[in-house]
């Protein structure tokens, strides 16, 4: 009788270790599932910090750019399909040829002097500057999240829970084919 009732105490415990045990891992992942989110919202606020300093940008730059229409029309573009994309894959896209769009900007731009001088410009390329170097140190620490989730949720004993409880692979922000190619710069203005 006391065996059988030392045997039952004995269960009940490693039952409760068990459970205990099980609710420690869940938390944890909804915890990196949480900074994922919260990481992923810090890179939205730079982005749209960077696409609200674009219309700035580009009406500064209207007036001394007669010659570089098609490439303010292409950033307002880029900045229009920035807002609308939808997953983590499609604003890393569109955010990438936002940059490099800006970047191309930011190269013709040597080509007129009274533009390199203008102080709203000069203010307006440190700012975006700024906020490019934000976004690549956010885009770091979300990609750290990620991987850190990613790896708990196909580690045992966490990956018994995780498929328990629906936890799926989130995705990367990876760079795309266009922000790995150099920006062309043509320096030869129409006469």
């Amino acid at each position: 009788m006391v065996i059988s009732v030392m045997l039952w105490l004995v269960l009940i415990f490693v039952a409760l270790g068990i459970i205990i045990y099980a609710v420690a891992i869940y938390n944890g992942l909804v915890r990196l599932s949480r900074n994922i989110e919260k990481a992923w919202a810090n890179i939205d606020v730079i982005l749209k910090q960077r696409r609200d300093e674009i219309p700035k940008l580009v009406k500064t730059c209207e007036g001394y750019m007669q010659y570089e229409q098609d490439t303010l029309e292409k950033i307002t573009a880029a900045r229009t399909f920035c807002i609308q994309a939808k997953t983590v894959a499609e604003t890393a896209q569109k955010e990438a040829q936002l940059s490099s769009l800006l970047r191309q900007l930011f190269a013709v731009a040597e080509n007129y002097p009274s533009l390199k001088a203008d102080q709203t410009f000069l203010q307006l390329q440190q700012r975006i500057s700024y906020l490019e170097n934000q976004i690549a140190d956010r885009r770091e620490l979300y990609n750290d999240s990620v991987n850190n989730y990613n790896i708990r949720i196909h580690q045992i004993p966490d990956m018994f829970v995780a498929r328990l409880c629906g936890f799926s692979d989130k995705e990367l922000f990876n760079i795309t084919d266009t922000e790995r190619k150099d920006v062309d710069i043509d320096f030869n203005l129409p006469k």
